[in-house]
């Protein structure tokens, strides 16, 4: 019987998370989890004020992660997931923390219901990490289109990609495969795809590489 895999795939808005999760289960076989629309009650309130909100609202987002990531569990086959819940409070949650949306108070209440939470979850086999530079991030943005998305400055896009950075390289919970999405297509090049794949493969039998040829 194959072994039961589970892996995430991460990384900043525009990036093409969506996009490779679709691709990668149809190559494996494996089943995606895409990240579902959820209606946030408290959207209106967190920006007409930001600040006494973002704690509800990020609370909120942190338990429907939750439950996204309870059904990997039940799933009885291998998983691709769209993000993680790791990524919704060590990125978006500590973002909106150290720009004075959340309050210090807050914001320890919240990262302790986290760690809490966190250690209980079963972690992801594997994390491959999507990089990409602003300027390929802000690109992609346009070229899909959505209205919501139009205001997103370069500066926010930058400050999460900090964020990003510090959070993989001191991630232990499982491996994590840095992908440079700056220059794979892997929507136009089947080839750069397949080099995804061999990567995600060696990564998961315990394999190191670091040079990507495409």
């Amino acid at each position: 019987m194959q072994q039961k895999r589970f892996i995430v795939v991460a990384g900043n808005i525009g990036v093409g998370k969506s996009t490779l999760v679709a691709l990668l289960s149809e190559h494996l076989g494996w089943a995606p989890l895409f990240e579902p629309e959820a209606e946030n009650p408290y959207l209106p309130d967190f920006y007409r004020n930001m600040q006494a909100w973002a704690f509800h609202s990020q609370t909120f987002f942190l338990a429907h992660r939750l439950r996204i990531h309870r059904q990997v569990r039940q799933h009885p086959g291998s998983v691709v997931q769209d993000r993680s819940v790791y990524e919704d409070a060590e990125i978006f949650a500590r973002n909106l923390y150290l720009q004075g949306h959340m309050a210090e108070r807050d914001w320890q209440t919240y990262w302790a219901l986290y760690e809490a939470i966190a250690a209980f979850l079963p972690p992801p086999d594997l994390v491959v990490y999507l990089r990409a530079s602003v300027a390929t991030l802000q690109e992609r943005i346009a070229r899909r289109g959505r209205d919501y998305e139009r205001n997103i400055s370069a500066a926010y896009l930058a400050r999460l990609n900090q964020l990003y950075e510090t959070w993989w390289q001191n991630f232990t919970l499982c491996p994590v495969l840095a992908v440079p999405a700056d220059n794979l297509d892997y929507v136009a090049h089947p080839r750069h795809l397949e080099l995804i794949v061999h990567k995600i493969q060696e990564k998961l039998a315990g394999k190191e590489e670091v040079v990507w040829e495409t």
